[in-house]
This record gives structure tokens, sequence and C-alpha cells, in this order.
């Protein structure tokens, strides 16, 4: 079968890319949040705070177990954007990185609003949803970036010195548009990466994420998607450094045993490809997803950022249904998170069905309106 928009897909191909796009966000959600009760903090601290393990599970931080933070909030609208760039297809008005730009800016409204505003009838339903009006720790870069209503550019983007990976942390669900080709769904990250972080570094590591999790869901190994992106990323100007981090990752797969010095020797200063590297890293050598996250929580670097890359790999590698039941019910936002991953895969497998340039069904457009 050929995916695409015009596709059909078989109904066991459906159950599973839904199952791919639940386990890219639940898996992202859940290393956020394992994460964030230990952000910022050395491997010392954590081990003084949590014993010689670390952290094992979730930690109270903002005020209860398994909240997330701005990594999983800007990945929601990532992901309510590039669906209502679907949608809005229909009008003839085509340009996905405006739609997810557009899906930012009704995030950045969460970050200081008090809460919905019931008169946007054009904000579709993500942005009424009271939970995600909470500031969780948003980057300076992405809210300045998003402070206007003037999109970056490749050649003019915003915040053009940012390395950190807060760009990065939202890319995951380009890789969920399969139909795509990994060419254009990496220039379609990058394009959206500008708008709050402009170093190139940055946009490269967002486009290779983006990449990898376009494997997975296609059915690749984890090893073999790397492989794919590193041969990708070699045709850009400037990939030397995110290259030497992923081939670095690769190299520490064979040198012992996993654990924090390893990842910490893929780096813990907080730039993209070292949060990038340190995910495949953690990935590739956990025996199961809980082995996996744990490793990519415990060390001295931004441990949000690197657990809920990590869980969103794991999780397009195998389905939601790897993942930790426990983790699972404790998680913020499980029912958003599950309700979106859902409409994505219903749009994508079942688009046809739902909207057309001539009709539509209606609680679909007020879900995801076309203004």
């Amino acid at each position: 079968m050929t995916r695409g928009t015009t596709a059909v897909w078989g109904r066991a191909e459906r159950q599973d890319f839904r199952s791919r796009a639940r386990g890219v966000l639940l898996g992202g959600a859940i290393g956020d949040a394992l994460g964030a009760g230990v952000d910022g903090l050395t491997l010392e601290e954590i081990r003084q705070a949590h014993g010689a393990d670390g952290v094992t599970d979730f930690l109270p931080v903002h005020g209860g177990r398994g909240t997330v933070t701005a990594i999983t909030q800007l990945t929601l609208f990532t992901v309510d954007g590039l669906i209502r760039a679907q949608v809005r297809r229909d009008t003839g008005a085509w340009h996905p990185p405006t739609d997810v730009y557009r899906a930012h800016l009704r995030w950045v409204a969460t970050q200081h609003d008090w809460g919905p505003d019931e008169r946007r009838k054009d904000n579709g339903w993500l942005a009424q949803q009271e939970w995600l009006y909470a500031r969780r720790g948003p980057t300076r870069e992405c809210l300045t970036g998003l402070g206007d209503d003037t999109m970056g550019t490749l050649d003019q983007p915003k915040n053009p010195t940012a390395r950190d990976s807060a760009a990065l942390t939202r890319s995951a669900p380009f890789g969920l548009l399969i139909g795509w080709e990994p060419q254009l769904v990496f220039q379609l990250a990058v394009e959206c990466a500008a708008q709050t972080h402009g170093h190139p570094t940055t946009l490269l590591a967002s486009g290779a994420l983006a990449v990898l999790v376009h494997g997975l869901a296609r059915g690749e190994t984890l090893d073999g998607s790397v492989q794919h992106t590193l041969a990708l990323i070699a045709e850009r100007p400037g990939h030397e450094p995110l290259t030497e981090a992923l081939k670095q990752a690769l190299g520490a797969v064979r040198q012992g045993i996993p654990g924090p010095a390893l990842i910490e020797s893929l780096g813990v200063t907080g730039a993209a490809e070292e949060v990038l590297a340190v995910a495949v890293y953690c990935a590739l050598v956990g025996e199961d997803v809980p082995q996996g996250l744990r490793l990519a929580v415990n060390h001295g670097g931004p441990s949000a950022a690197t657990g809920a890359l990590c869980g969103a790999l794991l999780g397009a590698l195998h389905g939601e249904t790897a993942l930790p039941p426990a983790w699972i019910a404790e998680l913020e936002g499980r029912g958003t998170l599950l309700e979106i991953a859902d409409d994505f895969a219903m749009e994508t497998t079942q688009g046809q069905a739902l909207h057309s340039p001539s009709a539509a069904v209606p609680g679909w457009l007020i879900r995801y309106p076309r203004g």
C-alpha cells in the first residue's frame, strides 16, 4: 500500500499507526514527567535525594505526581497544528509551517491567560483544556520567538544563537507524517524550529528527530533509522556537530554496561545535539521501556528533555502497549494525549471521510476549524 493522502489503509495498518501515534505522545509525556522532578540537578544531587538508583518513579513536582512540563504542552499544540493543516488543505491554504506556528501561538496564550477564552471559536478544542493553562518552565526563547505574529524564516530565524533543545523536544510529531517523504518531514520540522531557535545545529537536530520518528513509525529498527538519518543530514551544511554527536551515541552502545558515566560522556550542557544523542543512546541500550527511560533521566543533563525524547522514540518503536501502565495511569493530561493522538491517527488514515473541499463532518470542524 502506498501511504499518503489518497491511500487506502487496512484495519490492521490503522491500528498499528494509532498505537505508534499514541506511543509517541504518551511515551514523550512519561519521559518528560519522569525527568521533571530532577531537571537541572547533578547526578550527585539526584543520588543524594533519591538513593544510588536515582529516579525510578514519578516524583511530586508542579503540585502532583506525573505532571508534565512545557515540553509536552508544546508537543500537543504541534499535533494540533498538523491536524489543522490537513483540514485547511481543503480550502487551498496549504502551508503547514503557518498552521503549526498559529498552534504554537495558541500555546503562548495558555502561558499568560487565566483560562480558555470561550469567545474564540477558532481556537478549537485543545485550547479549551483548562489543565494546559499553567506555566511549566517554558524557555525564554519559546516565549520571545512566539511573542508576535511575524514568522521567522530559515534566512532570518528567531533567536539565531539559541542552541538549547526546546524546539527539538516539540518536533517528534512531524515524524508521524508517514505519508510524506523523509526529506519533506525533515524540512517541515526545521522550518517550524526556526520560529524560536535559529542556531543551525538546533535546526538540524529538530529535523533529525522528526526523521528518526518517521523511520520508526514506518517499521524501521532504531539503529536503521539512525543510519538513514545520518545519511540524510550529511547533505546539509553544518551537519558535523550533530553527526558527531549521533555517532558518539552509537559508539557508546559498545562501550560497556549502560550507566550515567557513559550518558554524561555524550554531553550534559543542554545543547540540542547532545540532548538528542543521549535520548538515542538510552533508547538503544534500554532492555525495556522502563529501563530506557530511567537511564534517560538519571544524569546531570536536562532530564525532562532527554526523558521526553527517549520516550517518544521508544513509543514510536514499540507502540503504546509497551509503555508501563502504572506510569500511564498517573500521567497528567492522559485523556487529552490519547484523544489528540487518536484524532491525528484518524485524520491521517481516514481524513477523506471527515472532510473534503465540498463537505465536512460538522463536529470535526468545531474541533479543528479551518480558519
